[in-house]
């Protein structure tokens, strides 16, 4: 019997090996001889960056960066030396879980400190950067990494613009002279779950501005500056991405990463699956095991099991989800290869006993389903 477990983190409770430690020996109960693969996962958002290294051999490496109202941070990123690879976390330096909700201020928080975790990658030999852009604080258009990183961004007087996005509806000049030269010789990925175009109504400010403190009269203004930063990004660069799949992401960041370094954007479950080897783990397995803290029918959007199961499928493997909560529509995922769904509670309980209890409820679970299998499976 061989299981692979490649579950997301749970949310505020556990890590994605925390999990897929938790699942495994609830299956060790029932199957002490299984072989238990264990490929912790991410779909861009929090934790990938831990998600990688605890499957690849890898480092984890702290850098003190400006964060996103302008305060230093010590921000982890990860480096895979063997093939000189940086996985960058845009929240750890430019992250929503950096500032209060009082503080939330979308008109000046800054994507500064992602550049200049962009910055410490190159200065380590950094071939290919993995931006993981989920958990934004910022709607800068990715203007503050692209300052960090050398490009100029100039007002009417030739003045340095003051962080932030509604600053951008001040730009008169774009300044390319000092641009990293380094860039140019890197890959550049983008890892997101996220298909937003940088403007309009479905755009970075309309979409996700609210969330980071800007009010609706704020959300038209910063729309409308970013929809400014992008055409003279445009007659700068040749090239104009804002109505790109993406581009809306991190407030922007994915805009600025198409537009300025030539950046692929990749579904950030995918991007995780090829560093973890997860489809060569997969192979020849008779069972897979995924979860995350809510699966609902936002998991259609590229979340980490339906990423999990749209690899199994291709090899004809069976995948159970166990999730925190089951939300409304995940009965929608059985059409797109998951063929059963559990949540880990066992009766009543409030959000933050299931939290605590969670390695215990997960064990209790693995070992349950462990069970029913073992009952089907026999002649």
């Amino acid at each position: 019997m061989k299981i692979v477990i490649a579950p997301d983190s749970f949310k505020d409770s556990l890590s994605a090996q925390g999990v897929a430690e938790a699942i495994a020996l609830g299956l060790a109960q029932v199957w002490p001889q299984a072989t238990l693969i264990k490929c912790p996962m991410a779909d861009g958002g929090e934790g990938t960056v831990e998600s990688i290294l605890a499957a690849c051999e890898g480092e984890l490496r702290r850098t003190r960066v400006r964060g996103p109202l302008g305060s230093a941070v010590d921000a982890a990123w990860g480096w895979l030396p063997h093939n000189h690879t940086a996985i960058i976390e845009m929240a750890e330096a430019s992250g929503l879980q950096l500032v209060p909700p009082g503080q939330r201020d979308a008109c000046i928080s800054s994507t500064f400190g992602t550049g200049e975790l962009i910055r410490a990658a190159l200065d380590a030999g950094a071939q290919r950067v993995i931006l993981a852009i989920g958990g934004s604080a910022t709607n800068d258009g990715g203007a503050g990494a692209m300052q960090a990183l050398g490009v100029k961004l100039l007002d009417a007087q030739g003045q340095a613009l003051v962080p932030g996005g509604l600053a951008l509806a001040q730009l008169a000049r774009l300044d390319l002279s000092e641009m990293d030269l380094r860039l140019a010789q890197v890959r550049f990925d983008i890892a997101a779950d996220v298909n937003n175009p940088l403007c309009g109504p479905h755009g970075a400010s309309a979409i996700f501005g609210p969330q980071k403190g800007a009010s609706p009269t704020q959300v038209q203004q910063l729309d409308q500056a970013l929809g400014h930063f992008a055409e003279l990004s445009a007659q700068a660069l040749g090239k104009d991405v804002r109505d790109e799949p993406g581009s809306g992401a991190a407030g922007g960041l994915g805009f600025a990463a198409k537009a300025f370094l030539g950046a692929q954007f990749q579904a950030g479950v995918e991007v995780v699956a090829e560093l973890v080897g997860l489809a060569e783990a997969i192979k020849g397995a008779d069972l897979v095991i995924t979860g995350e803290g809510r699966f609902d029918a936002q998991t259609l959007r590229g979340k980490t099991p339906f990423g999990v199961a749209r690899i199994a499928k291709q090899h004809n493997v069976p995948v159970i989800v166990i999730a925190g909560t089951l939300g409304e529509g995940y009965q929608e995922l059985y059409a797109h290869g998951i063929d059963s769904a559990f949540a880990v509670t066992s009766g009543p309980m409030t959000l933050e006993q299931a939290c605590a209890q969670a390695p215990l409820l997960l064990r209790e679970r693995a070992c349950d389903i462990a069970r029913v299998w073992r009952l089907s499976t026999k002649p």
